[in-house]
């Protein structure tokens, strides 16, 4: 999923002029021609956290070493980040000289895989004709969806598609759900990880029984078979680098735990109230989103039990002290919390958002007892 390769665009130009007319649909490989699985490590930057999956096309008799790539999009579409979040941005497969393609993540930093598959030469000229084919048509379009489509789940289908049937599924990890898969790949992006926890809804938390991440591909290729034989021969490494991990002195817990225990201790009303706010506008950000995104992991998304709408209320009631309603808005949204609390205890991100359960927590305990309507004492 390595979106830097994607920026250039008069490169993507002058690639494609360049599979017309060397890499056409009616080359015929030698039978020396090898295919294979690239696979290429994680990055510090958003767009390669996950890594990235491709397929090499070599051929010295043919002076033929081709990437392949499904990863692809353009930064000038109109409204990219409307598109982009409402799920029907269109990405694109580009092809790469293998040289130009090792020169990136050399650059980058960046380790390389790869994994030679184990098949006749028919069925490597038919991997060929269809990468060629989806190359000059429309088929090298697709809307992205984070686990049906991307650049891993992409080249699974067309390995697929080449040889005939569902050989390639996923073989490791089918008991962990989509959210526990991808939650270690934030490690060292505390924000990002925290973002994604709760941007994503109820469909990451399925089991994860799709290939859609390319160390997941990589993972199943070493334990298929094909024909009575593996897949694929073992992984070999073509770019061998030290993974340096980002330092940050704001991404990371403690200054997430500094301005919710600033909030605590400080104890200030107006405070207070920017914050439940701010988490109420979440709410409602992720509620639309929601309805309006074509991504189906950001749909059903109970978080919005922590960032809920009605804090909004909330705040409207404290502004013309309604104490009855601030109490029982108080009240509902503490319920919810609960729910809420007892919804993650097997989730993976259960102790990245309890300072957030814990401060949300306190605040309305806060409200309910100074809005509580008093108890008259008979005597």
């Amino acid at each position: 999923m390595n979106f830097s390769l994607l920026k250039k665009t008069v490169f993507i130009v002058l690639l494609i002029g360049f599979i017309n007319s060397s890499f056409g649909q009616n080359i015929l490989l030698s039978k020396n021609a090898r295919a294979s699985i690239i696979t290429c490590d994680t990055g510090n930057e958003t767009y390669s956290l996950f890594g990235h999956t491709a397929i090499r096309i070599t051929d010295v008799e043919n002076n033929l070493d081709v990437v392949y790539n499904y990863g692809a999009f353009d930064f000038a579409t109109p409204n990219f980040v409307v598109k982009f979040t409402k799920g029907d941005l269109l990405y694109f497969a580009v092809a790469h000289s293998f040289s130009d393609f090792m020169n990136e993540y050399a650059y980058e930093q960046r380790s390389v895989f790869e994994q030679e598959l184990i098949v006749p030469l028919a069925l490597k000229q038919k991997l060929l004709d269809h990468l060629n084919t989806a190359m000059a048509s429309e088929e090298r379009y697709y809307t992205y969806k984070f686990i049906d489509k991307n650049c891993t789940s992409m080249v699974v289908n067309l390995l697929n598609k080449t040889l005939g049937s569902n050989v390639v599924v996923k073989k490791t990890d089918t008991d962990k759900t989509y959210r526990t898969i991808l939650y270690p790949y934030f490690e060292h992006s505390f924000y990002e990880k925290l973002g994604t926890s709760i941007i994503f809804g109820k469909k990451v938390d399925q089991l994860g029984t799709q290939i859609f991440l390319p160390f997941e591909l990589q993972k199943s290729l070493k334990v298929i078979s094909f024909e009575n034989h593996p897949l694929c021969k073992e992984s070999k490494t073509l770019l061998d680098c030290t993974k340096q991990n980002p330092t940050s002195c704001w991404n990371n817990v403690y200054t997430y735990l500094f301005v919710l225990g600033f909030i605590l201790l400080i104890n200030k009303r107006k405070i207070n109230f920017i914050y439940l706010t701010i988490i109420g506008i979440m709410g409602i950000f992720l509620t639309l989103v929601g309805f309006y995104s074509f991504h189906q992991e950001l749909s059903a998304n109970y978080n919005v039990l922590l960032f809920n709408p009605t804090l909004l209320l909330l705040v409207y009631f404290n502004g013309i002290k309604n104490k009855k309603w601030i109490y029982k808005l108080a009240l509902f949204n503490l319920i919810c919390l609960l729910v809420y609390a007892i919804i993650l205890i097997n989730k993976a991100y259960l102790l990245i958002v309890l300072p957030l359960i814990i401060t949300n927590g306190v605040l309305l305990i806060k409200l309910a007892i100074q809005n509580k309507k008093p108890i008259p004492i008979i005597i």
